[in-house]
């Protein structure tokens, strides 16, 4: 029987790069995302490549949208096995200039929403097991200027993939984190200003914002979900490129 897994925020990016790897890695893959457009299209690409997946669109933000989609996943495969929370949103601002608005929309995506899908899955977990992996961030590891409210929503991330990967060893449900740097939607402004202020001093690009592609993490999200040890639970994983550290 295949596995079925969640991913949030599938819609492009990182997020459509694992579905992809999953449902070609025999997954029932949940597509989850705020544009039916864009599921339908990633839906479609699944299943042209072979795979099996069905697309569910709900902010997860809401928590009576996240419920409504769990419940669907249930009625549709009867199990969970894999939760991947990659959604996320920005809206960077200095933190004397940031809006209540701002900080609440990226924490209620990040963490809250992390916390909802989280939560609803659990019950339809504990009796197989599992793998729950969170986006998290450098970040949320060192803070990041003119970033306070993702920088915080990431780094609280933290505190939950640790704090989960203890209360869910005994069900065999384990708990990780990935800081990735690849070239999305989301980080491509910042590299683009970046490469254009290096450029302007005629010095090079530091090593650390030469990035790998959206596949790399997808690449590597399918070999952790492939390694069976119960014990590799509770780490944060840096992905860049073909570099793996914890």
């Amino acid at each position: 029987m295949k596995k079925v897994a969640i991913i949030t925020g599938a819609t492009r990016g990182i997020g459509r790069s694992i579905a992809a790897y999953l449902g070609q890695s025999d997954y029932q893959v949940v597509v989850n995302g705020t544009n039916q457009m864009l599921i339908n299209q990633v839906v479609h690409e699944i299943h042209e490549a072979g795979g099996e997946a069905i697309g569910y669109c709900a902010d997860i933000a809401n928590p009576a949208l996240v419920t409504a989609m769990v419940d669907a996943v249930i009625a549709e495969y009867g199990r969970i096995d894999v939760l991947i929370h990659n959604a996320g949103n920005v809206h960077d601002q200095k933190c004397v200039r940031m809006a209540d608005e701002e900080w609440l929309s990226v924490l209620d995506v990040h963490l809250n929403g992390a916390f909802y899908t989280i939560q609803r899955a659990l019950p339809h977990m504990q009796n197989n097991g599992g793998d729950i992996i969170l986006m998290t961030s450098t970040a949320g590891l060192t803070g990041s200027v003119g970033q306070v409210n993702y920088s915080a929503a990431k780094a609280g991330l933290l505190g939950l993939m640790w704090t989960l990967a203890a209360e869910l060893k005994h069900h065999q449900i384990r708990v990780n984190a990935i800081s990735p740097a690849a070239l999305t939607d989301m980080t491509r402004p910042v590299i683009d200003h970046l490469k254009e202020k290096y450029a302007s001093r005629h010095e090079p690009l530091p090593e650390f914002w030469r990035v790998g592609e959206a596949d790399d993490i997808a690449r590597f999200v399918t070999a952790l979900l492939a390694q069976p040890d119960p014990e590799l639970t509770g780490e944060i994983f840096g992905v860049n490129g073909a570099k793996v550290t914890k």
